[in-house]
């Protein structure tokens, strides 16, 4: 059986440390690296992003929303960035927050995590919002596919935290309780000492104690926005991770791409070595 995601994860950030790009073509960045308004504009910023990431860091993370607004072609143009990505050795998570019910949802996770769709990802952002077992069937594909997902469990827009952090029947904060029922789901499927394949969106700016939550097992991946532009620094990461700062994947774009497609591989070059020495401690 093949590798599942989250031990590919752990390889993908053990090699290459915690930096993950963001591919997030920006209407102002594609002005500013000189690319045209379109389809064509952002599959030329994904591919130049591609090309720089490749064997500097382990994880992208295509934005689908920046690609989407262009219609067919825009989703033309992300399957052959995600599939150049995939055929470079980079893990390819689809930040896309699907989250339906029922045969929706299933649909939804057939597109971004059957192997061979044309949109084929590694993992894939899902909303768990309509409660957690709305994603029964992206939990189960992704199973079989030897695929991810990331959960929203705690964002760092202010406005999740009301909903986020309100109390569920349990008692526990709405965030600890979705980090509690997917990590029941890995503790089934993942054998001990093992990584699990469905990891969380938790925040960089994101305080645990005032979340609610805590250190969980077994370990998965940790998709950690806020980094770079949104305030976090390669120093917070032990600092607001603590004992699971080995599971994050730090996502950062802006703070990247707006190096420009000349810089963009000195940037990341830059950026993994600020990480390796605050991971160094």
């Amino acid at each position: 059986m093949s590798t599942g995601f989250g031990e590919r994860a752990r390889a993908a950030l053990s090699a290459h440390g915690p930096l993950c790009v963001g591919i997030d073509p920006h209407a102002s960045l594609l002005d500013d690296w000189g690319l045209s308004q379109d389809a064509a504009g952002v599959r030329e910023f994904g591919l130049r992003t591609v090309d720089a990431a490749a064997g500097r860091i382990g994880v992208v993370k295509p934005q689908v929303s920046f690609f989407e607004r262009f219609g067919s072609a825009g989703f033309a143009a992300l399957e052959d960035v995600m599939a150049a990505a995939r055929s470079a050795g980079l893990i390819v998570i689809a930040d896309a927050k699907r989250g339906d019910i029922g045969t929706t949802m299933d649909a939804y996770a057939a597109a971004w995590l059957t192997p061979g769709s044309p949109l084929e990802a590694d993992a894939l952002t899902v909303n768990p919002f309509l409660g957690v077992g709305s994603l029964d069937g992206a939990f189960a594909l992704a199973a079989q596919s030897r695929k991810g997902l990331f959960v929203l469990a705690s964002t760092s827009n202010p406005e999740a935290t009301g909903l986020q952090r309100s109390l569920s029947v349990s008692g526990a904060t709405v965030s600890a309780e979705i980090i509690g029922e997917v990590s029941a789901r890995n503790r089934a499927s993942t054998a001990e000492g093992e990584w699990g394949d469905f990891g969380f969106v938790i925040g960089a700016t994101v305080d645990w104690a005032d979340a609610g939550i805590a250190e969980f097992s077994p370990f998965a991946p940790l998709l950690a926005p806020g980094f770079g532009t949104q305030g976090a620094e390669p120093a917070d990461l032990s600092v607001r991770f603590g004992a699971m700062s080995p599971a994050v994947i730090a996502s950062e774009s802006r703070s990247i791409l707006s190096a420009g497609p000349d810089g963009l591989a000195a940037a990341i070059d830059a950026r993994v070595a600020e990480y390796s020495e605050a991971v160094r401690g």
